[in-house]
């Protein structure tokens, strides 16, 4: 397969990708998920691997933090090698008091500071929103792992550290369950290339209560939403 500047596939990509913000947390999903897993991507970091679910080719790459660099394997991912699911598997800041540690949020929507939407030069303001068919499949697959999810408005910031003392406050108030910093720029990737994406989160912190988790337990312990996202791989 033809290399980008940011891939250089030495093995498979599978046609459903999960896209988790950690490189680690892709060694981690491949190790501990996949059978007969191939790493296909070491390009600046950014690990990818292909193996099987249940019987079904999956892959999961890392994108590194950001809208920028998410964007940019979404695209390449989309466009060089036809990837049709893309399904992100990451962490994101609890924002409402219902919203616990490790409790799973899901982007049906995402809002964001972020100029990306800007070069689409729509007459008006983008809402970035996830794949119907894969929301709906994800919700199939938790009712059957009994499993509870937030469902709703997320913010896909550019700012971790923000100026503006009262910016999460302002988002708080008009309902967004957590903050993280890529799902929106996933979207529109998606949207705009006609395929399908996901977004859904593991509280890693509460912008509410202050609790927060460790880094390895980021990296290693988030396994519920691996659990319900791996088996969309089968659609």
């Amino acid at each position: 397969m033809e290399s980008t500047p940011h891939i250089n596939p030495t093995g498979p990509i599978a046609k459903t990708v999960l896209v988790p913000g950690d490189p680690l947390r892709a060694k981690f999903i491949s190790e501990n998920f996949l059978e007969d897993a191939v790493q296909f991507n070491a390009v600046r970091g950014a690990l990818g691997f292909t193996g099987t679910y249940q019987g079904a080719e999956v892959s999961v790459m890392g994108t590194g933090m950001g809208i920028p660099t998410t964007a940019i394997y979404a695209y390449e991912l989309i466009h060089k090698y036809g990837v049709k699911n893309l399904i992100r598997v990451g962490s994101c800041g609890g924002m409402q008091p219902q919203v616990k540690l490790y409790d799973i949020v899901v982007a049906a929507s995402a809002s964001t500071d972020s100029n990306f939407m800007s070069q689409y030069n729509l007459p008006g303001t983008y809402a970035p929103t996830c794949s119907w068919k894969l929301l709906k499949a994800l919700n199939e697959e938790a009712e059957k792992q009994g499993v509870e999810m937030h469902v709703g408005n997320v913010l896909s910031s550019d700012v971790f550290y923000n100026a503006q003392a009262d910016a999460t406050e302002r988002w708080q108030k008009m309902g967004v369950l957590g903050a993280e910093m890529e799902a929106a720029g996933l979207y529109a990737t998606a949207a705009a290339a006609g395929v399908d994406a996901l977004a859904l989160f593991t509280c890693s912190d509460s912008l509410v209560t202050g609790e927060a988790t460790t880094a390895e337990q980021r990296q290693n312990s988030f396994t519920k939403m691996m659990e319900l996202a791996l088996p969309l791989a089968k659609l």
